[in-house]
């Protein structure tokens, strides 16, 4: 199974008062560099994003998460089978929690697998392709995992 990881990084960060994005995503690729993923797409949107990696701008980012997701998943080659999903203003991404999503994705073969922590879900998720068409505009949350 190809795996590719989206890197959700297109929001404004108002409240942060600076680009979030641009200080925490080069420690969230470095981490997703040690998990087991093939690929790597980030999503940019309300800021330019200057990274190695390969970055696709989400025109319709204001939209919600979901919209922003929708444009990475495009992105991706026609042989991943799943993708996982991650904040680019989660520089304390664990690579064995990719790790352990993916082997439960694989066990499981469901079509949304999301880390859990204290029983609350978290990131990263991982998005089988047959769910990726119904994905809302506000995200994950509000498909069940």
């Amino acid at each position: 199974m190809s795996i590719a990881a989206v890197v959700l990084a297109a929001g404004e960060a108002s409240r942060f008062g600076t680009p979030k994005q641009r200080l925490l995503l080069p420690y969230v690729l470095e981490r997703l560099e040690q998990s087991p993923v093939d690929d790597v797409v980030v999503v940019a949107g309300a800021h330019t994003l200057e990274t190695p990696a390969r970055v696709v701008t989400c025109a319709g980012w204001k939209r919600g998460p979901g919209a922003s997701l929708a444009s990475g998943l495009e992105e991706l080659d026609d042989e991943v089978e799943a993708a996982i999903v991650v904040l680019a203003d989660g520089p304390d991404l664990a690579p064995g929690a990719v790790e352990r999503v993916i082997a439960s994705g694989r066990a499981a073969g469901g079509t949304l697998v999301a880390a859990s922590y204290g029983g609350e879900r978290g990131h990263p998720l991982l998005v089988a392709r047959e769910a990726w068409e119904a994905i809302p505009d506000a995200g994950l949350r509000e498909l069940e995992a």
